[in-house]
């Protein structure tokens, strides 16, 4: 039974944030994850200055399935199932052994399934005391009154065939990402709840909505009521790449990139079950993690009795919707997923006038009708309708220009350069000389001035409700005043 729950598909990862969850449970202000490099005999160690374990207390805790999962939990408690800490530490290791010390007594019992095997398996023997060359583990809380220490020994799960040290260190920036990840919230603020240290480094928070960025949109938080709980909801829109510095844009892709970590994220009791999915929601099939949806991330946050309901699974890393909720998150997700695109199409540009607040002249239009979508120059784009009004006899040759244009655009290549560079081409001069953008806006602006017979204010405004001058303000802005035209 113990080989088989060896199995339950933990990482590294989840499975040192279920052994956090339980310093937690114990109260623990400050955790420390330290990994040691020493081949064959390598081993992690997890300290915390919880309240501790009596002998008594340690025994029940080492004990498979000490407690029912359907027990009433107290509210600082994220366990649920009364396995995480052993199933957590056996997906890893071989030797498992917890030192806890409490009211000044320590107490150490291990589970070394190499001599359950060895004994044939017929009895479940939990030892006591370190192994033979491990004494050294009592010695790390001697000057504490209280705390938990857990030692994985014998890493066979970890330390696979061809194992490097170097791979012990990208494994280490894994799991610094995670639980970054999994309790920001408790690490967040000026006086966080917890700590975290790994191999002596702080775990710095992770934010996965950018909150404090001016540019991320938020929707209001809701909460609603279920047979399970309450819910509470807000969607979040991040800020488009060309908004953020390259050590922002980097950092705020998370663990596993933009476009995996869209999506829902799951909270209870503020730490993080599941983070960036759509959890099969969709109208006719399920939604896919695109490109065009990367910005979106929504949190949810549910109660401590609602592990049943959402189908929260033992590693504390799945979770289903309940159906009496699919509803109401279906209809925020496609809200979310559609502002999301908005930003990501549009370079989180602002598509009203900055001053005015009149919606800007865009050169291309979406016209759908029952053949799909298709593409059209807009003639009443300043520039085009310049050209149109001054063609005279070639009007007719401007315009099927203009539709040789519409129909040549290659959508396919240009979908196929998003999906592969995982980024929108750069357009509206973001990539161009400066002087490319003068020399256009020059040219307009002397037309609409002189052939045109606006004013100079005029004019200005004008362009300042036109794609792609409107990203330009202050360059619009510096234009200079020309004498009116003449009569």
């Amino acid at each position: 039974m113990i080989e088989a729950l060896r199995g339950l598909g933990y990482s590294t990862s989840t499975a040192l944030a279920d052994l956090v969850d339980n310093s937690v449970a114990a109260g623990a202000s400050q955790v420390d994850v330290s990994f040691t490099w020493a081949g064959a005999a390598s081993r992690v160690i997890i300290v915390d200055n919880g309240s501790g374990m009596t002998a008594d207390q340690l025994e029940k805790a080492m004990r498979l399935g000490d407690r029912s999962p359907l027990e009433p939990r107290l509210p600082g408690d994220l366990g649920r199932f009364g396995l995480g800490l052993k199933t957590a530490s056996f997906s890893q290791c071989r030797r498992l052994t917890v030192v806890s010390r409490k009211h000044g007594t320590t107490a150490c019992l291990r589970w070394d399934l190499d001599e359950i095997a060895a004994a044939g398996g017929r009895d479940w023997e939990l030892l006591e005391g370190p192994a033979p060359g491990s004494e050294d583990l009592l010695t790390l809380l001697a000057s504490t009154g209280h705390g938990t220490l857990v030692a994985w020994e014998v890493l066979d799960r970890l330390l696979t065939p061809g194992f490097r040290e170097q791979d012990l260190l990208d494994l280490i920036d894994r799991v610094e990402r995670h639980l970054s990840m999994v309790f920001h919230l408790y690490m967040e603020g000026p006086r966080p709840r917890l700590r975290i240290t790994l191999n002596g480094s702080r775990v710095k928070p992770w934010d996965p909505f950018m909150t404090d960025h001016r540019d991320t949109w938020s929707s209001p938080e809701e909460r609603f009521p279920s047979s399970s709980g309450s819910v509470t909801v807000q969607a979040h829109v991040l800020p488009h790449k060309d908004r953020l510095d390259a050590c922002s844009y980097e950092d705020a892709a998370g663990p596993d990139g933009w476009t995996a970590q869209q999506g829902f994220y799951v909270y209870r009791q503020g730490r993080l079950l599941l983070g960036g999915s759509w959890l099969g929601l969709g109208r006719g099939r399920s939604w896919t993690k695109e490109e065009a949806h990367r910005l979106a991330r929504i949190r949810v946050e549910i109660g401590n009795a609602s592990d049943a309901a959402w189908k929260i699974d033992i590693r504390k890393s799945t979770a289903r919707l309940p159906v009496e909720v699919r509803s109401k998150l279906t209809t925020l997700a496609e809200d979310t997923r559609n502002r999301a695109r908005r930003v990501f199409a549009w370079r989180g540009k602002i598509l009203t006038g900055r001053v005015s607040g009149q919606p800007v002249v865009q050169a291309w239009a979406a016209i759908h009708n029952s053949d799909g979508v298709r593409y059209r120059i807009d003639e009443h784009h300043p520039v085009v309708a310049a050209v149109l009004q001054q063609a005279g006899e070639l009007v007719p040759l401007v315009r099927a220009m203009l539709r040789v244009v519409e129909e040549t655009v290659p959508v396919q290549r240009i979908w196929l350069d998003t999906a592969e560079a995982k980024e929108t081409p750069r357009t509206g001069f973001t990539a161009g000389p400066p002087a490319e953008l003068h020399q256009v806006l020059d040219v307009m602006y002397r037309n609409l001035v002189r052939r045109r017979g606006l004013t100079s204010s005029e004019a200005r405004q004008r362009l300042l409700l036109a794609e792609p001058f409107d990203a330009y303000p202050d360059v619009v802005a510096a234009l200079p005043d020309l004498p009116p035209i003449e009569t």
